[in-house]
């Protein structure tokens, strides 16, 4: 489900904040992307950024930044096989069976951030099906592997809304050094 759609048009505060992690020309992949919010943010960047949603029309405009990849999520196979990122981006959207599979996109060195409704957000609005709402703790649990530089679980607003959101990075397993994540 993408609830998105809409809800922002700003660069999420989590991604903006956490930007940092993603260098200039990362390969970057926007998962249900929407609009576009992220899209821009990251090619304005320098990023050479992938977008991936089923609304071809909303993602038309894209086509200017962005790699643009037309494909129903939830219906149909990962439409990027073996295709690893620099940094993968998702913002108000949860399909279970892909969790694994968005993990898996993060590149060695390569950064994680994720952000979207948590269970409670029922009581404050859409989403309200639990199929689309993270369970306490499920995306700690889905990135085990990757080492969590930032976590929260909780209310934000504007606009009111409960979330889960994480930065995590795929450490290289050979580095000598231990990388440094300014918080």
């Amino acid at each position: 489900m993408h609830a998105g759609s809409g809800l922002h048009d700003a660069v999420s505060p989590w991604v903006r904040r956490w930007s940092e992690l993603v260098p200039a020309g990362a390969r970057v992949l926007d998962v249900a992307c929407g609009g576009g919010r992220h899209v821009r943010w990251f090619a304005g960047r320098g990023g050479v950024v992938t977008a991936v949603d089923r609304d071809a029309a909303a993602v038309e405009p894209l086509r200017a930044v962005a790699r643009v990849v037309v494909a129903d999520l939830e219906a149909g196979p990962w439409p990027l096989p073996g295709e690893t990122f620099d940094a993968v981006v998702v913002t108000n959207y949860l399909w279970r069976p892909l969790l694994e599979t968005i993990v898996a996109s993060v590149a060695d060195g390569g950064v994680l951030l994720y952000e979207t409704f948590a269970a409670g957000h029922e009581t404050i609005g859409r989403p309200s099906n639990p199929d689309f709402l993270l369970r306490p703790g499920e995306l700690l649990r889905a990135v085990a592997g990757l080492r969590v530089v930032a976590y929260e679980d909780g209310f934000v607003e504007p606009p009111p809304r409960l979330v889960q959101r994480i930065a995590a990075v795929r450490e290289h397993a050979a580095a000598a050094v231990p990388a440094r994540y300014r918080l």
